[in-house]
């Protein structure tokens, strides 16, 4: 884990208060694992504490990453205010990542993402494709005006779009796309990944908690972002059946399913 102002390159609405900021700077040689996360300083000197925000593309050509995030508190909506040249006191990547090094050519990947779960999701497709794999990706949003990276997602394979309210592609919340999609597909899948709402990642560990290969991602609220507070806690199964606690930002955020107690 290091420490950087790094300099925002562009920053842009995608969605209804959704923002995409790519930033450049020296981390991004050390970013290599989809899934991991930024812990983001924002812009006014009365916020104390960071914000952590998963990365959802990583450029080493370029020396970019992209974050996405919701403008929905004080501290993201004072980052939602940068523009290009300006810069954000960056930490990370920190956390522990979705496993893609494994994936093989014309392997078959499920992705599954609700709302801004969606964002880890989009390296982790990309690093499926490139490897050869072929990637379905399954996103689930409240509404239309919150849909975004849906022709992003396309690029690296099928795409399907759920809607809370129906008013954009399937009408359901996307656990329920997921069981109608394994319904009509009953494809075994080498690998599922997921990130979204504790709903979804429980559907997601019943479903496939004894799959060797299927992994979620947590969302929890982190202090310090480096496992020293303790502040951000979830309950593990152990394999003699027994519970611990692990810490999300350091141990996670990605568990494998079934793992987590949710």
């Amino acid at each position: 884990m290091k420490q950087e102002l790094m300099k925002v390159v562009s920053q842009r609405l995608i969605a209804h208060n959704i923002y995409e900021m790519v930033m450049t700077g020296e981390l991004v040689k050390e970013m290599n694992t989809p899934g991991q996360f930024l812990h983001c300083l924002a812009p006014r000197a009365d916020l104390l504490l960071r914000r952590p925000i998963s990365i959802a593309d990583i450029n080493h050509q370029e020396q970019t990453c992209t974050i996405i995030y919701r403008a929905d508190g004080d501290g993201t909506r004072a980052m939602s205010t940068l523009v290009a040249d300006d810069t954000i006191d960056i930490m990370g990547p920190l956390g522990k990542g979705f496993p893609v090094e494994d994936i093989s050519e014309r392997e078959k990947i499920l992705i599954v993402g609700g709302g801004i779960g969606v964002p880890p999701l989009h390296e982790v497709a990309k690093q499926a494709y490139l490897r050869g794999a072929k990637v379905t990706s399954l996103l689930g949003f409240a509404t239309e005006k919150v849909v975004y990276y849906e022709e992003a997602f396309c690029q690296f394979g099928d795409t399907l779009i759920a809607t809370d309210d129906g008013s954009y592609g399937f009408n359901g919340h996307v656990g329920q796309l997921l069981a109608k999609h394994l319904e009509e597909n009953p494809t075994e899948y080498s690998a599922i990944y997921a990130c979204g709402a504790k709903g979804m990642l429980k559907l997601i560990s019943d479903s496939f908690g004894y799959h060797s290969r299927a992994y979620v991602s947590m969302e929890e609220r982190m202090a310090c972002g480096m496992g020293a507070c303790y502040a951000c806690n979830c309950q593990v199964k152990q394999a003699d059946g027994s519970v611990t606690t692990k810490k999300v930002c350091d141990q996670g955020p990605v568990f494998k399913a079934g793992e987590v107690v949710l």
